[in-house]
């Protein structure tokens, strides 16, 4: 019998390591403890299940997202396959029928005939050859054994899911097709952009920074449940605020951030809006669109008030309201190699969000990553470390060498990356396609052996 790996969580993370593990010889078990435990975020019981949104970002190749998705492509990723198979509609972005997309991803892994998936919860830590991907939502009792197995508190930090509404509750009198700069691939643009004067910003800012907000003190208690001590101060990922927090921090936050209206053209109006909120399709049949960056912890009747003062969605119907979940992740530069190995334990990896590294493609690549060099740990051969110059190399570098004052969990952007040894001047856009040049040449060459 092939030799086996366990891998705990049914993720983008874990679903990614089973299928590199299984395509390269192993024997899976896929333990994934839904629907039989439930996370307090998932809606169902799919592998893959995206929660927060519904996009895997820039698909644009001197983009860093759009980049690490290329690096994926080139390594055989099945979950970008499956990305691309079921992508809908989102100008430069990468965006799924969330779906459609968790079906096909389940159905791949269920029909492997090196994969078994199991419908359990792994509660300790695998004394054998295993993968832990058990994702930001790690139940209590994983997590109480993670504490046991590491020595060190787990860190946490709150995350947000923005809502979805129904398209055919939008006024398209008022709202507008339209992508960035003409970008798209739908005749008239792939968003719906609902736009706003200045007096309708402020009057939206203010209701929204005075609006009630769901208490956090029951994530306190489920951190202290899981063994894990909390501090006073509740911790936001920087990189996906609530927009209510955003606001707060000053008047005209959302104008230069997720509300920004540049490269769009009100036609009513002729001319630029003061800020825009875009919708962006969440399913395939476009019945469904989400709030983009909308991350929010209102509390669901206060999102039906302020939220319906956004022109264009002031009898909006909503699929699903905006919520916060606790996300918990190690500190890495402690306990993982940046092959994704356990410092601790040869045989133990990790990959995911509970590594540090935040978005899609990040976990996807983390993935990747553990779910290969599993298999080399396995047959007893030198394990492959990225390197740097890759957006992959680089942020399984950044979170396993962060310094323990600023580590946080971190996507992928070309700041982690080594600089360019060119002296000569550049805008933005050409460092990117030089990032991006660069990363995808040392990959070639990396992967053909050339490098050590």
């Amino acid at each position: 019998m092939s030799p086996i790996i366990k891998i705990i969580g049914g993720g983008l993370a874990g679903s990614e390591a089973a299928w590199q593990a299984a395509n390269n010889g192993l024997s899976v078990e896929l333990f994934e403890m839904r629907p039989g435990v439930s996370t307090g975020a998932h809606t169902t019981s799919g592998l893959a299940e995206l929660v927060c949104s519904n996009s895997l970002g820039s698909d644009i190749v001197d983009r860093a997202s759009g980049l690490l998705k290329q690096e994926l492509r080139i390594l055989g990723s099945l979950l970008i396959q499956c990305a691309d198979q079921t992508a809908v509609p989102a100008g430069g972005a990468l965006a799924v029928d969330r779906e459609k997309f968790s079906d096909l991803v389940t159905e791949k892994i269920v029909s492997h005939p090196n994969i078994e998936l199991v419908r359990e919860e792994f509660q300790e830590i695998p004394d054998d050859l295993a993968i832990i991907a058990s994702g930001p939502l790690t139940s209590k009792a994983l997590s109480g054994a993670l504490l046991n197995f590491t020595g060190n508190e787990n860190l946490y930090f709150f995350d947000a899911i923005a809502p979805i509404v129904a398209i055919e509750s939008v006024d398209m009198g008022i709202a507008f097709r339209s992508s960035r700069y003409g970008r798209g691939t739908r005749e008239g643009g792939d968003y719906i952009n609902c736009p706003m004067n200045e007096a309708e910003y402020n009057a939206f800012v203010a209701a929204l920074t005075a609006a009630e907000r769901i208490d956090l003190n029951e994530f306190d208690q489920l951190d202290q449940d899981a063994g894990g001590v909390v501090a006073g101060a509740h911790k936001y990922f920087e990189g996906c605020l609530p927009v209510e927090v955003l606001a707060k921090r000053d008047k005209r936050a959302l104008a230069y951030g997720p509300m920004r209206p540049v490269g769009l053209i009100d036609p009513r109006t002729g001319s630029r809006p003061y800020a825009v909120v875009q919708l962006r399709q969440d399913n395939l049949a476009g019945t469904m669109f989400n709030l983009v960056g909308f991350q929010t912890n209102l509390k669901f009747s206060e999102q039906r008030r302020v939220f319906r003062m956004i022109p264009g969605l002031e009898t909006a119907d909503f699929f699903r309201y905006g919520q916060m979940h606790r996300n918990t992740f190690l500190f890495s530069p402690d306990l993982i190699e940046p092959t994704m190995q356990s410092k601790q334990n040869p045989d133990l990896f990790f990959a995911g969000q509970i590594t540090g590294i935040e978005g899609y493609a990040g976990n996807i690549a983390s993935g990747l990553v553990a779910g290969r060099n599993a298999v080399f740990r396995k047959n007893r051969q030198q394990l492959q470390e990225f390197p740097k110059e890759t957006m992959i190399g680089a942020l399984c570098h950044y979170v396993t060498h962060a310094a323990a004052q600023d580590f946080q969990p971190m996507k992928a952007n070309f700041g982690i990356m080594p600089p360019l040894e060119s002296k000569q001047r550049m805008n933005k856009r050409q460092r990117a396609a030089m990032y991006s040049e660069r990363s995808l040449q040392k990959l070639e060459s990396f992967l053909s052996g050339a490098e050590k």
